[in-house]
């Protein structure tokens, strides 16, 4: 007997390539499962799931949460600026006689 299967996309993107997988994975499957069928940590081997966000549609998750049909797993990148600097930066510059 065949253990049930369910599709889940897992997505990443750099700043400059985006990457999105449709894989089968058993219907008992967790998060980290499902990226770990998707490939995408051999094709971008600078991701590091022990210290980088993962999500469901938006929604963090974390790696050892179940994922269902048609779930579409994010990876997320580190930020490269606090956003209270980047706020920062732009209020500067706004505040610059014109």
């Amino acid at each position: 007997m065949t253990r049930p299967r369910i599709t889940v996309e897992v997505v990443y993107a750099t700043p400059d390539e985006q990457a999105a997988r449709t894989v089968q994975v058993p219907a008992s499957a967790t998060v980290a499962q499902a990226i770990a069928a998707s490939g995408l940590l051999a094709q971008f081997p600078r991701i590091d799931l022990a210290r980088q966000a993962v999500g469901i549609f938006g929604l963090r998750v974390r790696l050892t949460d179940s994922v269902a049909d048609g779930d579409r797993v994010e990876i997320y990148r580190p930020l490269e600026l606090d956003p209270k600097e980047m706020r920062r930066r732009r209020a500067r510059r706004s505040a610059r006689p014109k």
